[in-house]
């Protein structure tokens, strides 16, 4: 019986010769500068908390008459002792929270609130309050001080830690609704019309219907707006004219010892306590930060 063989076709790729692989030396030398980039910036960032670090160990002495770049020549552990009971730095960053925490609070809940009334609500003249909002951000704080200090005098509340929670709730709310509207723009408004339509008022809404969307984005904000009045001089210094009302920020400026000398090592031990603590609660919430700034409504 006779058979036939056919013939199998082969294509053009499979009998061509093989192609040269590419050369992957431009990309090799783009990532080693990459590298080399990094590594730099990682320098430029941590050499100086290492070198804030090691000042802190040293002694009066050894900071004055040694190099500035030596090593401490005893490890003066006592110096974040020192700073934390006789430099009063404990009673400085409770000052700073009890300003801090009560001012971010409100600036979050009022800031939240503007945000959803004007990008959720529909109301006559939402967009020139959101211009007078925005113009709010324009205005020097170095202006406001001096009519702030005396309706803050005329009405008693010189000496109390109220001026500081106000001025940092008022300059704090235009960027805090600004941001806040920006992220209720990404918010479905198909959620609130049915929410609407089951039965929910504004108020529901807005509880239990946007903030668990947007509790990313008020994370995100709330820390932004924390390092900004956590960090403040100007105004802490303008309002506190009391030595046990003065926050850390104040409390730095006039750390002396005896006779008006300064005690660099005590010193540098209450920077160290104001920066790494700060830093601490920054890599902590450094992934939900992340979340908040690339999120989307649904994902919030």
């Amino acid at each position: 019986m006779a058979t036939t063989h056919t013939p199998v076709k082969t294509s053009a790729r499979a009998s061509g010769p093989a192609p040269a692989p590419r050369p992957r030396r431009g990309r090799r030398g783009r990532g080693l500068w990459v590298k080399i980039v990094v590594a730099l910036l990682l320098v430029v960032e941590i050499y100086p908390m290492v070198w804030m670090f090691l000042t802190s160990l040293k002694s009066n002495d050894d900071y004055l008459n040694n190099s500035t770049w030596s090593l401490p020549t005893t490890w003066e552990w006592g110096n974040y002792t020192e700073a934390w009971t006789t430099g009063n730095i404990g009673l400085y960053v409770q000052n700073s929270l009890l300003a801090v925490v009560p001012a971010l609070a409100l600036m979050l809940l009022l800031g939240t609130a503007a945000g959803f009334a004007l990008q959720v609500m529909v109301w006559k003249g939402r967009s020139l309050t959101l211009l007078v909002f925005l113009a709010g951000m324009m205005v020097p704080p170095q202006m406001i001080l001096l009519p702030l200090f005396t309706v803050y005098f005329q009405t008693g509340l010189s000496g109390t830690l109220w001026p500081l929670i106000l001025t940092y709730t008022g300059t704090g709310l235009p960027l805090t609704v600004f941001m806040m509207a920006t992220y209720y723009r990404s918010v479905p408004r198909e959620l609130f019309e049915a929410a609407t339509i089951d039965g929910a008022g504004i108020l529901r809404a807005f509880w239990t219907i946007s903030l668990p969307l947007v509790r990313n984005a008020l994370l995100t904000v709330g820390l932004v707006q924390f390092f900004f009045i956590w960090n403040d001089l100007l105004i802490a210094l303008t309002f506190t004219n009391n030595q046990d009302l003065r926050t850390i920020q104040v409390g730095l400026l006039n750390f002396t010892g005896d006779f008006g000398a300064t005690q660099y090592g005590p010193l540098f031990a209450a920077i160290c306590i104001n920066v790494f603590g700060t830093l601490v609660i920054y890599l902590f919430l450094n992934q939900k930060v992340m979340k908040g700034l690339t999120s989307g409504a649904l994902k919030g």
